[in-house]
């Protein structure tokens, strides 16, 4: 068994990759937004998720990103979290899964999570798109 575990990592360490890996994934913008509406009561929560969604389990080496973006859909449509399904609609294409990809893992999901889920799912998709050409980019 390999493990990935690091104990010569500090706490600031596996926080600045976590960061590192926020950046990539979710875009400098969204995370500059995000950090600059930090306070005292929601400090704490964005630290707790740079430091180990971030930075313990996305920077871990046995899956690639676009596993971890499939998996991740499929958990915002799972538990109809909408806001962070766009956002990780976008992070999705940013590691590299492609449009009919997304579309794939939607239709998945309407077999395990509910065809109502993916209904939505696949309306915040296309919103999400619609933006993205809007804008020029992808």
């Amino acid at each position: 068994m390999t493990r990935t575990f690091d104990p010569a990592k500090t706490q600031q360490d596996v926080y600045d990759d976590g960061m590192a890996v926020r950046r990539e994934v979710l875009g400098a913008a969204h995370v500059d937004r995000a950090n600059a509406g930090i306070d005292d009561f929601t400090q704490d929560f964005q630290e707790l998720i740079t430091r180990y969604a971030w930075g313990t389990i996305w920077t871990r080496p046995g899956l690639p990103r676009t596993t971890r973006s499939a998996i991740t859909l499929t958990a915002m449509i799972a538990n109809g979290y909408w806001e962070e399904l766009a956002m990780h609609v976008r992070a999705a294409l940013t590691n590299g899964m492609t449009r009919d990809e997304i579309k794939e893992v939607i239709l998945q999901s309407a077999i395990y999570c509910s065809v109502p889920a993916a209904n939505v799912a696949f309306k915040v998709a296309q919103g999400v798109f619609a933006t993205l050409d809007e804008a020029g980019t992808d």
